[in-house]
C-alpha cells in the first residue's frame, strides 16, 4: 500500500481526502503476485511478434512470392451486459451502418448519373437543364490564317520543354501523393504508440488478469501491427527513403510495448495502477489515443479508402472484398475488447 493512502478501517470521512477513499473503495494498491520470468518472456514475444507482423506487409509488397492469406471469419460475442463494454461496440455498429448506408447511396447516384457528375450541378441534373449554359454560348470564329501562326510560334517551345514539363509534373504529383499519406501514416501509429504504452506498463505490474490480458495483447498488438504495416505499404516512398524508413517506422512501433513493459517490471513492486495519478494520466492517453485512432479510421479509411476513392466503381467484388475486410477487422479487434 502507498505511503500516503489510508486504512479503510480507521477513516474519517468528513476530513479525509476523497480521491483516496475511492481509491480504497476500489481496492487500490500494487497487484503485482510474481511471475516474473512470464511477464519478461511478454517482452520478447511482443517484440518478435508486432515487429515481424508489422513487417510483413512491407515484405509481401516487395517479394513476389510471399502472398498474402485470406483470414478465417471469426464468430462470438455473448453474454449479458456486464460481460462486455457495450458503448464502444454500440458506437462501432452506428459508424458501420452509417459508412454502409453512405456507401450505398454513393453507389447508386453513381450507377443512375454516372461517375463524373459535378456536385454544382446537381439542381441541373434533377431537373433536366444539364447543357442549356453550354447551348447559349457562340464561341468566336478564328481564321486558318491565326491557327497557322499560333502552331508555327509555339511548336519549336512544345518540342523543347514537353516533356520536362511533364516530368516535372508527375515528380510533383508523386511528391504530393507520399507528404499527405505520410502525415496520415504519422498520425496514425502516433496514436498507436500513445495506447501501447499504457498497454505494456500495465502487463507488467497486473495481477490475476495477466494470464488473460498476456495472449490478447499478443493478438490486439499484431492486429494493430498488421493494419499499420498495410498502410504503409500503400505508401509511396520516393528512392531516397524508400531502402530504411518503412522499416524504421515498423522497428518503432514492435519497439514501443516491450520498453513500456520493462518499464513496468522495472517499478513492479511500486507502480500502482488502480491509483487515482494513475488511472488519471492512462485515462487521459487512452482519450487521446482513441480519439486519434477514432479519426484516422472515419476520415483516412473510410472516407479516403471507400467514399472518395474515383476508382471504387471498376471492380464490385475488389469493393466487396474491401468492405469484408474492414468488417472483418473490426469485428475481431471489438471481439478482443472483451478482455483487452
Amino acid at each position: 500500500m502507498a505511503a500516503n493512502a489510508i486504512n479503510p478501517e480507521l477513516v474519517n470521512l468528513t476530513t479525509a481526502d476523497p480521491t483516496q477513499v475511492i481509491c480504497a473503495l476500489n481496492a487500490s494498491g500494487n497487484d503485482y503476485d510474481g511471475r516474473l520470468g512470464a511477464r519478461i518472456s511478454a517482452l520478447f514475444v511482443i517484440l518478435i511478434v508486432s515487429t515481424a507482423v508489422t513487417f510483413f506487409p512491407v515484405a509481401a509488397k516487395r517479394v513476389r512470392w510471399l502472398t498474402i492469406p485470406l483470414p478465417q471469419t471469426c464468430v462470438g460475442m455473448t453474454g449479458g451486459w456486464a460481460q462486455y463494454s457495450w458503448p464502444p461496440a454500440i458506437v462501432l455498429v452506428s459508424v458501420t451502418v452509417i459508412f454502409l448506408l453512405d456507401l450505398g447511396a454513393e453507389r447508386y447516384v453513381e450507377a443512375k448519373y454516372g461517375v463524373h457528375y459535378h456536385q454544382g450541378n446537381l439542381e441541373d441534373i434533377a431537373t433536366g437543364r444539364a447543357h442549356t449554359h453550354h447551348d447559349s454560348i457562340t464561341p468566336t470564329p478564328i481564321s486558318d490564317d491565326d491557327h497557322a501562326l499560333e502552331r508555327k510560334a509555339t511548336e519549336p517551345y512544345q518540342a523543347m520543354s514537353g516533356e520536362t514539363v511533364d516530368l516535372e509534373k508527375s515528380t510533383l504529383i508523386q511528391e504530393n501523393a507520399f507528404r499527405t499519406q505520410f502525415a496520415a501514416f504519422l498520425v496514425l501509429e502516433f496514436g498507436v504508440i500513445f495506447h501501447s504504452v499504457v498497454i505494456g506498463l500495465n502487463l507488467g505490474v497486473v495481477g490475476s488478469e495477466f494470464n488473460t490480458l498476456y495472449p490478447v495483447l499478443v493478438f490486439h498488438q499484431s492486429f494493430e501491427g498488421l493494419g499499420i504495416g498495410a498502410r504503409m505499404s500503400a505508401i509511396p516512398f520516393p528512392a531516397r527513403y524508400k531502402n530504411w524508413l518503412p522499416w524504421f517506422l515498423c522497428t518503432a512501433y514492435g519497439l514501443t510495448t516491450p520498453i513500456a513493459i520493462a518499464i513496468g517490471l522495472g517499478l513492479r513492486t511500486t507502480y500502482d495502477p488502480n491509483s487515482f495519478t494513475a488511472n488519471v494520466v492512462s485515462g487521459i492517453l487512452d482519450s487521446i489515443s482513441a480519439g486519434i485512432l477514432i479519426f484516422i479510421g472515419l476520415v483516412e479509411l473510410l472516407a479516403r479508402d471507400f467514399l472518395f476513392d474515383p476508382n471504387r466503381t471498376e471492380d464490385n467484388k475488389r469493393m466487396g472484398f474491401m468492405v469484408g475486410c474492414f468488417l472483418l477487422g473490426a469485428g475481431i479487434m471489438a471481439l478482443l475488447g472483451k478482455w483487452a
